[in-house]
């Protein structure tokens, strides 16, 4: 009998994780505004317009990644198993493009929003991504596709 699990059991849906943290930045935001001042950018650019463009190119990445995993054949929903380990498209640079996605989209609502709150929520948001999502899946993946995962892993950085 194999005990294995069939998952990699993380501890929450990802998406769940994101909505909530940018949820709780929104929210504080609300009772107790923070706003936060971008030095060093040029008089007249306005912070929603470089918030739109990092939440973009963010969710340009993780679309992406999306994609790039379910042309490979393989269940995207952490909830579902693993069927291969892909190499191409964003997981060439980074093992975690949909993960960076996710944080660089709540970095350009902090931005567009000017709000420090959404931006702190980033910070238990990333640590629960990091030790209870992507180290479960670590585990997992190496023990169902061994010395083919240890290679990738080898070769491709865990963000960035």
């Amino acid at each position: 009998m194999n005990d294995t699990p069939a998952t990699a059991q993380v501890i929450i849906r990802p998406p769940l994780g994101w909505g909530l943290a940018v949820l709780a930045g929104l929210a504080l935001q609300w009772l107790e505004p923070l706003p936060f001042l971008l030095l060093g950018l040029p008089a007249g650019w306005p912070d929603l317009w470089l918030g739109v463009v990092v939440f973009l190119l963010a969710l340009a990445l993780a679309v992406w990644a999306i994609a790039t995993m379910t042309r490979a054949g393989s269940n995207v929903p952490t909830n579902r198993p693993t069927t291969t380990i892909v190499e191409s498209g964003p997981y060439r640079f980074t093992r975690n493009p949909i993960y960076l996605g996710m944080f660089g989209g709540q970095i350009g609502l902090a931005l567009a929003f000017d709000s420090l709150w959404l931006l702190l929520m980033l910070v238990p948001f990333a640590l629960v991504i990091r030790y209870g999502v992507v180290a479960r899946e670590e585990a997992y993946l190496e023990r169902k596709f061994g010395d083919v995962y240890r290679s990738y892993r080898s070769r491709v950085r865990r963000w960035l």
